[in-house]
């Protein structure tokens, strides 16, 4: 890959060729005034976060490793849970990682990219890479247990309300699952302004029924000290580290506001929990610990007993609405990471649809769609429970956590370069307080923590073998490429030339494509106007539209084109060619054919490269990727496909 004015193109992607270009600040990006982006902001940020509090106390007390529910155990638990709040997500994300924009927009791959646009070359720019896309495997483990877990213990409330309605608790969940990805096909745009005020009221709920129980013993407020959390670890340092594998649940979602920053901004994110979120899940934690000081029996579900009878259906009914709420933004990411990963060359080309005309953000794609409804419906009817469940929830939300630490320690040593001690005690910190959870979590894989080291073990097997699939494929068919320059000089002047115009997409705009090739062998015939086509997808979100076209003329009626991409961007060739006016006439796509190259993989044993099964893996994956007719918006009748066998 070029170093220079440009990156990498879908078709000229691997695992250790993904360095990033500079570019000017995005258009792109929250244009709304600051209390409608809060809005928005807590409706689809907050969700997963702020539905933790059904289960993270009870899981505390009632999870793999239980805790005497006395006064020593609820206060250090509640310290423990308001002291991480304040450090992973006050601290960490709201204060120091969603610093670290790239052209406004957050998560792994952003952060990712904005460190290898600024540390190109160095030799350890590989296994950052490979940090970031397990960082995005580990996060579909999460996006297949987050609806599970979140649906089934609002849904567990039922049980609170009237005992015998347990056996219903499976399939009402079920229901509610299927319904919820049956609907993703058409969009959030129609019922997205409905998710703020839905967990506004939610968070309502939680603060009112905090104050509530916080009135009856008010001496829990003592429960905000870290010296609790301290004293705690003093008194018995085993129970303590084996109990933040549950504690942690009260956290997970935070980089979720990372993630979506792109969407509603820093300031709206930040401000939103500073403001309102923070404060109305600490009072809701809060009047947990109250009630269990005056009940400790109530430890079996404290969220929903916390409520007077009357109210507990209500509450139910609200509770499952904000699950789904928080189900919906990480299936809504699931599909955002997934086209990222397609654009970045880590994953075939997969269907997407678009379910919005203003928001291009807003995508829809089938099959992850429908591969995260089987699983999360295979977790349901395999662990049945959503105390099970959270045993499988925190370790890939730590892993994250951890890798993202890592990577904030690069960028603020090597790019902002901040003063040695404050980077030091920063990053140390961060180390120290997910290394620390991660480590307690590890403790509950036999309990269901394999299910989502499992998913990112397969994910990051597929990630990789298609980025050096891609890779082995390039390097075979550069074997055999001949030069652009040297074709126009010896062919051009000596074929038959017909009208129109003929455009060859290629991995290089540098060379002959294999299609022009097979097409000259076969046709004997070139059309008096060819193009060579490069499709690039930069290491930035979005590019503005003087940056998409670069046209270089060849001579003899041949022109290099490169069409540049941000990586949230989505590819339309026919369009872009239509601005074009430095080709001649203008394009017309009825006297325009497009000939694209199709490879069938021979696995081989003969040739270094990767193991046989990947190589079948990676020719699987290739044979049923969507084709580059449809995912460049290609007119149907307009493309020519020539195949031809390539051994890697």
């Amino acid at each position: 890959m070029r170093r220079g004015p440009t990156s990498r193109g879908v078709n000229d992607i691997s695992a250790d060729n993904i360095l990033p270009t500079d570019q000017p600040a995005s258009p792109h990006g929250p244009k709304e005034t600051l209390p409608k982006l809060m809005l928005g902001a807590i409706g689809v940020v907050y969700g997963d976060i702020g539905t933790s509090p059904l289960y993270a106390m009870k899981e505390s007390f009632l999870g793999p490793h239980p805790l005497a529910v006395d006064r020593l155990h609820i206060f250090g638990v509640l310290s423990l849970i308001f002291w991480s709040l304040m450090l992973i997500v006050t601290v960490k994300y709201v204060a120091v990682a969603m610093r670290a924009d790239n052209k406004g927009e957050g998560g792994s791959f952003a952060l990712l990219s904005l460190i290898a646009r600024n540390l190109a070359g160095k030799k350890w720019t590989a296994s950052l890479i490979m940090m970031g896309v397990l960082a995005t495997c580990l996060f579909y483990g999460d996006a297949m247990i987050t609806p599970a877990i979140s649906v089934l213990s609002a849904v567990e409330g039922l049980t609170i309300v009237e005992a015998p309605l347990q056996p219903l608790v499976i399939p009402i969940s079920i229901a509610i699952l299927i319904g919820l990805f049956l609907v993703q096909s058409r969009g959030t745009a129609k019922v997205g302004i409905l998710f703020g005020p839905v967990i506004l009221v939610y968070l309502a709920a939680l603060a009112a029924l905090g104050i509530t129980n916080i009135l009856a013993h008010p001496e829990i407020v003592g429960a905000l000290s870290p010296s609790w959390a301290i004293r705690f670890f003093i008194i018995n340092p085993k129970l303590a580290f084996l109990a933040l594998g549950s504690v942690f649940l009260a956290v997970t979602g935070a980089e979720t506001l990372y993630a979506d920053m792109g969407h509603f901004g820093r300031r709206a994110i930040g401000w939103s929990w500073l403001t309102l979120v923070y404060p109305c899940l600490a009072l809701n934690y809060l009047g947990q610990g109250a009630l269990l000081l005056g009940h400790p029996a109530a430890a079996e579900n404290p969220f929903y007993l916390m409520a007077p009878d009357w109210a507990r259906l209500p509450l139910v009914f609200i509770a499952t609405a904000a699950t789904i709420i928080a189900s919906q933004a990480v299936i809504s990411g699931a599909f955002s990471v997934t086209h990222q990963a397609v654009q970045l060359g880590f994953l075939p080309r997969l269907r997407t649809e678009h379910t919005s005309e203003k928001a291009a953000g807003q995508i829809y794609i089938p099959a992850v769609n429908w591969g995260l409804l089987f699983m999360v419906i295979v977790l349901v009817l395999g662990f049945r429970e959503s105390g099970k469940l959270a045993s499988a929830y925190g370790i890939a939300v730590t892993g994250t956590m951890l890798i993202t630490t890592i990577m904030l320690g690069f960028l603020i040593f090597q790019v902002w370069k901040w003063n040695r001690l404050l980077a030091a005690t920063t990053i140390g910190t961060f180390l120290l307080v997910d290394g620390t959870y991660f480590a307690s979590n590890i403790t509950k894989i036999p309990d269901g923590g394999w299910f989502p080291l499992l998913v990112a073990a397969v994910g990051f097997t597929v990630l990789t073998t298609w980025a050096k699939g891609r890779q082995l494929m390039r390097e075979r068919l550069a074997e055999s490429a001949l030069p652009l320059t040297v074709f126009i000089k010896s062919a051009a002047a000596s074929v038959h030339r017909v009208l129109g115009t003929s455009v060859f997409l290629s991995t290089s705009a540098e060379t002959v494509p294999a299609a022009l090739l097979h097409n000259l062998k076969h046709n004997q015939v070139l059309h008096s106007r060819v193009l060579i086509l490069n499709v690039k997808v930069e290491e930035v979100p979005h590019l503005p539209a003087e940056k998409r076209l670069e046209v270089h003329d060849a001579g003899d009626g041949f022109y290099r084109v490169i069409l540049h991409y941000g990586y949230m961007e989505e590819v339309d060739i026919p369009k872009d060619l239509a601005r074009i006016d430095t080709c001649g006439e203008p394009f017309n796509m009825m006297s325009t054919s497009f000939f694209l190259g199709r490879q069938k993989l021979i696995a081989s044993k003969r040739r270094a490269g990767m193991a046989l099964w990947r190589e079948k893996l990676f020719a699987w994956m290739l044979k049923n990727s969507e084709s580059a007719m449809e995912f460049f918006k290609l007119p149907t009748n307009r493309v020519v496909e020539l195949g031809s066998q390539l051994q890697i």
